[in-house]
């Protein structure tokens, strides 16, 4: 590694120079994990307590690949709790998410792991997805500068895996759902995300289990290999989803993917024999080799020298950032007058709060699946609170005797409703119908156990936690509950929690303020005190459309074997049907008015960009995200594409000018057959807004300089 860091060897010739001094049982354990198949009960466990390592050889000083999974923390020990990747997707900030990315870096170095599979950038198509707040968002622009900005954040100190690929966006079938896509919608909408954060730097990708065009994930040759490797250009190395993400031992390695993860089971079992037989090709077996030894080598090189000891592992500078991270993530919805101002912030000659609902007392955290961080302190909405109010009266009730809680809400000044989802409404399936028992062993895939076996997981699946949303709705009874404090005191606020859309509108017309504040992370109460109370501004923005009425959005069935995915979902859905959101993508109320100017722009290959002037017209200082647009206005409902964006914070009464980078993708179309990239056609406008736009009329139009976008992007 001294010689590569100084530039005296390079990281293929150093990853030749160990595979010539392995033996062919120390390359064939490159290929899959080190744990024995004995461990598959014990993996839920394991996974809070080690990294889970394939290929290492210790007498060669190769540590392996040590796998932490940590999309909103660090999941080994007691580690820093970050609000999901959902909430940090409405801070719509990339130095903020790359800020987080280095803190997940360092505890994930720091607790012995040299990998993390923390990336996740599956698009958002519906909001009903059970991991829905493992991912960016309904936008691949947006979810491929967040998931860049994450990239290059972790792998300063480990190697940086992006998941899952490709077009995994449905949880209760994802074993088995076989997802029919045209080339257009396949490279124009569900990719560009994954190529943006390939060509940030990271080192690994992670296969889906779902099947792409009628073949699995880890088999499926036309992403792995002729689109990632050959049209991309990706170096590094692909692993399977776990346990079940393999299909077939040889056919998955000729067709790209590099590493079984994370136990010996079908490669362990068929690769010798296969090997030594000429089954599979000796040249093959050292592509996948050379891929991950050159990566690993290449990471141990360049990553940060000095080692983090544990004091980094929620430290004072991670919670800080973690309470800074939720607060910008907050997103206020709502903030009608009752009587003479605005309900939020809170009033500062405010005496007596009631908080009710029944997760008011509850961190909620989020799902408790494979993503589960356990920090070593959390702080719930009515604790952060108290700690920002000590001189205020706070009555509590969790909302179960409506009664009792309406008649606790009239007696307070105002009353704040914390209601929403947690991990039985939403998260991983921990146990799902459809998997493949076989990769368990002979024995257990043997016909007559292979039934049974199946039956009972489908059955087992139906009773534990998680999974693909049932409804968009809130539990009637919080919904209930809503309307019964709002009756009693005009005066409530509704915070919502939860990982993605949650219609309003059975109750949003009867409370002035709606705040949605996400599952928070370990310091989401002091978060949301704190943007209640003033301290801080609601800095969030949408990163996806909240529909009036779950019909608007695309059909979702969580027991589907097959599905088709188009280019229409979410706000471009709703934009072709002509359907008003209630919120649009991008929306986000601040605390004071600003207001946008798009001054010139610049769309060639020397330069995409926009200037814009934006003014704080009120009276706080506050931000705001400069969002930039682009539609193809010659059609009778034209549909939003965000090609930029970029958040700035102004004081009360200053102006500033802002320059927004564009991306060009969204308004690109790509030749099957060529892989060439040229310009859609149409009469094509560009606006400055601060939520997709429902009006053109004040759009410019979009300068492009013809032939200047050929070739690939």
């Amino acid at each position: 590694m001294r010689a590569v860091r100084a530039g005296e060897l390079d990281a293929d010739d150093a990853a030749e120079s160990l595979i010539a001094r392995m033996t062919e049982g120390e390359v064939l354990g490159l290929l899959d994990g080190d744990s024995p198949r004995w461990l598959l009960p014990f993996i839920p466990l394991l996974l809070g307590r080690r990294p889970f390592v394939a290929g290492a050889v210790p007498r060669l000083g190769i540590p392996g690949i040590r796998f932490s999974d940590g999309g909103r923390g660090v999941v080994i020990g007691a580690c820093t709790a970050f609000p999901v990747t959902m909430a940090r997707a409405a801070t719509w900030n990339p130095a903020l998410e790359e800020r987080v990315g280095v803190a997940i870096g360092l505890e994930t170095r720091a607790r012995g792991a040299n990998y993390s599979a923390s990336v996740c950038v599956n698009l958002l198509r519906h909001p009903a997805w059970g991991r829905a707040q493992e991912c960016y968002g309904e936008d691949p622009v947006l979810t491929g500068r967040m998931g860049s900005a994450l990239t290059r954040g972790v792998r300063v100190n480990v190697m940086a895996c992006v998941k899952h690929f490709a077009l995994n966006s449905m949880e209760n079938e994802r074993f088995e759902v076989d997802v029919t896509v045209d080339e257009h919608a396949l490279h124009e909408v569900y990719l560009p995300h994954f190529k943006a954060v390939v060509d940030a730097g990271a080192d690994s990708v992670l296969s889906a289990y779902n099947r792409v065009r009628g073949e699995y994930m880890d088999v499926n040759r036309a992403l792995l290999t002729d689109v990632l490797r050959n049209e991309w250009g990706f170096t590094g190395f692909v692993t399977s989803d776990w346990v079940f993400g393999t299909h077939d031992a040889i056919l998955s390695l000729q067709a790209g993917m590099d590493v079984e993860m994370p136990l010996r089971l079908l490669r362990a079992r068929d690769l010798p024999a296969a090997v030594r037989s000429g089954q599979v090709a000796e040249s093959t077996l050292l592509l996948s080799t050379r891929r991950i030894l050159r990566t690993s080598v290449m990471h141990a090189a360049n990553r940060e020298q000095a080692s983090p000891g544990t004091a980094v592992i929620a430290s004072p500078t991670h919670r800080a950032l973690a309470r800074q991270v939720a607060a910008e993530s907050i997103v206020l919805l709502k903030n009608d007058a009752t009587d003479t101002a605005p309900l939020l912030p809170l009033a500062p000659a405010t005496r007596h709060l009631a908080v009710i609902g029944r997760l008011a007392t509850r961190a909620n955290l989020g799902d408790h699946g494979s993503s589960r961080v356990r920090p070593p302190s959390t702080v719930s909405p009515l604790q952060g609170l108290r700690e920002a109010l000590p001189l205020v009266r706070m009555t509590t009730s969790s909302g179960r005797n409506l009664r009792a809680a309406a008649t606790m809400a009239a007696e307070a000044e105002t009353a704040i409703v914390v209601v929403g989802l947690d991990q039985h409404d939403e998260g991983e399936s921990v146990v799902t119908g459809g998997v493949d028992v076989g990769v368990l062993g002979r024995s257990v895939g043997w016909a007559l156990l292979r039934k049974p076996l199946v039956g009972l997981a489908h059955i087992v699946s139906h009773f534990v936690r998680g999974g693909d949303r049932r409804s968009l709705e809130l539990r009637p009874s919080d919904a209930r509950l809503i309307r019964k404090v709002a009756a009693a005191n005009p005066h409530t606020i509704v915070v919502l929690i939860g990982g993605s859309a949650i219609l309003t509108e059975g109750w949003r017309n009867s409370v002035p303020a709606i705040l949605l504040a996400w599952y928070g992370g370990m310091e989401g109460g002091h978060a949301l005190a704190s943007v209640l109370t003033g301290a801080a501004e609601p800095g969030g923005r949408l990163p996806f459309a909240l529909p009036t009425n779950a019909a608007h959005l695309p059909p979702f069935d969580s027991s589907a074997k097959s599905v088709v995915y188009d280019d229409k979902w979410g706000q471009r859905l709703l934009d072709t049907d002509g359907h008003t959101a209630a919120f649009p993508f991008g929306f986000g109320l601040s605390y004071t008015t600003m207001e946008h100017a798009l001054l010139h722009h610049r769309f060639d290959d020397a330069d995409r960009s926009a200037h814009v002037r934006v003014t704080n017209t009120g009276s706080r200082q506050g931000s705001t995200v400069v969002q930039i647009y682009a539609a193809d206005v010659s059609v009778k409902r034209p549909v939003a594409q965000l090609l930029g964006f970029t958040k700035v914070a102004l004081q009360p009464g200053a102006e500033t000018t802002v320059r927004v980078t564009l991306d060009a993708g969204p308004t690109l179309q790509r030749d099957p057959a060529t892989h060439r990239w040229s310009s859609r056609a149409g009469d094509w406008a560009l606006l400055a807004a601060q939520h997709s736009p429902a009006s053109w009329a004040n759009a410019v139009p979009l300068r492009r300089v013809e032939g200047s976008h050929a070739g690939t992007i």
